[in-house]
């Protein structure tokens, strides 16, 4: 029988496990908040479920619906023109194809092949209305089909789509039908998730829907409040919290002044409280606060990581850190950017790759970096120009000092 301490002992033990498990489901749905049922942590999500829907209202106002293959964070950004969200190699044509591959997969059967996908897509790829807007998608070059199976990949990591048989890269090389297709399963469920929206877009009145993209992103999350004080300050809470856990900084200058005030009073419980459920460690400066992931799980951008482009852009960051201190947050010229980097390439360029090296490559890298340092929101590109923010300053060098070796 166990002794009253070692009972004590056994309860605090499980209390810690189990605060481990939900920190590690919380980052985890964070992280994917789509996640279907090859997720390794849909176990523990599944077992501490309610906490987790709890927590995740409380703490953000973000809906949990949790299943038995699946489950759905649906994280409402509070910033919706923030910069810092993107698929990886998506550009304005991926988003769209994306989009109508949706649209066909919706009333598709439970299996679609691939080309059956693209032909389906085209049909709604011929739309006066994407036309006019300058959108145009035929599947006849590599490229195209190239776009199209990188959508497919997408789906394929979100859990759309399964791959029973197939092959992309041959379907990409426009080989013949029965070596170039791909049959897919159809996850209908995940595909209802895919869209995090508090209403759906055919929820809009014929003739009244909202003109332009913000008006649509817009709407999409709108939530209608209580008109009291309690609610406008939960909602405002809420905002505050959504930012410090899916923005990579939280600046006080992109705050209005009421969101300002609240947050300065209240940034250091609520990023404490924050930082206790998720394991994530509270940053505050005067210029905002973030935080930060000491284990570089909670970001689709890692810096510093491997690779040419990685280390171009560790390069660019203390460049623009020098540059912030010594013009006071002055915007530069991308192509000072892209000059620095030219003149890196003497010292650095043995460890970058072949077309990095030739000349001109400094333009391609200039951008490359720029991007990734904007998703990571330590600088803002303003047209042709780079407006450093205060968070880059951490990559700022100080002096070394070299010790002299032990006798």
């Amino acid at each position: 029988m166990a002794t009253p301490s070692e009972s004590q002992r056994i309860v605090q033990q499980q209390r810690l496990q189990q605060q481990d498990e939900l920190r590690q489901a919380k980052r985890a749905l964070l992280m994917t908040p789509l996640m279907g049922a090859a997720h390794p942590a849909l176990p523990l999500v599944r077992r501490h479920a309610e906490a987790l829907r709890e927590w995740f209202q409380r703490e953000a106002g973000w809906p949990l619906v949790v299943e038995r293959d699946g489950a759905r964070l649906y994280k409402h950004p509070a910033d919706l023109a923030s910069a810092t969200r993107g698929l990886p190699r998506y550009d304005r044509q991926r988003y769209v194809l994306l989009c109508l591959a949706c649209a066909v997969l919706e009333r598709a059967e439970a299996q679609i092949s691939l080309r059956s996908l693209g032909e389906r897509l085209l049909g709604h790829a011929a739309e006066p209305t994407l036309a006019a807007r300058g959108f145009a998608f035929t599947l006849q070059t590599q490229g195209e089909r190239r776009a199209l199976v990188t959508v497919c990949q997408t789906l394929l990591d979100l859990g759309v789509l399964q791959r029973v048989a197939g092959d992309e890269d041959a379907y990409v090389q426009g080989l013949a039908q029965q070596q170039g297709d791909v049959l897919y399963d159809v996850n209908r469920r995940s595909l209802a998730g895919l869209l995090a929206a508090v209403r759906g877009p055919s929820s809009w009145p014929v003739g009244q829907a909202p003109v332009s993209l913000e008006e649509r992103l817009a709407s999409l999350v709108q939530q209608v409040l209580p008109d009291h004080d309690e609610a406008r300050r939960g909602a405002l809470r809420h905002a505050l919290a959504r930012r410090l856990l899916d923005d990579p900084v939280l600046y006080l200058h992109d705050l209005d002044e009421p969101a300002r005030a609240y947050f300065v009073n209240q940034r250091g419980a609520m990023a404490a409280r924050l930082a206790e459920g998720t394991g994530l460690v509270a940053e505050h400066r005067a210029e905002g606060s973030a935080l930060t992931d000491d284990a570089a799980e909670l970001s689709d951008v890692l810096l510093p990581a491997e690779g040419t482009e990685a280390h171009a852009t560790l390069l660019v960051a203390e460049y623009l850190a020098n540059a912030l201190s010594e013009r006071q947050c002055a915007a530069l010229p991308v192509a000072a950017v892209a000059a620095f980097l030219a003149a890196a390439r003497e010292t650095h360029g043995r460890f970058w790759r072949k077309a990095a090296r030739e000349s001109g490559g400094e333009h391609e890298l200039a951008a490359q970096a720029l991007q990734r340092l904007a998703r990571l929101g330590l600088l803002r590109l303003q047209g042709d120009a780079v407006l450093p923010l205060p968070a880059v300053a951490r990559y700022r060098l100080g002096g070394v000092q070299t010790l002299d070796a032990p006798a």
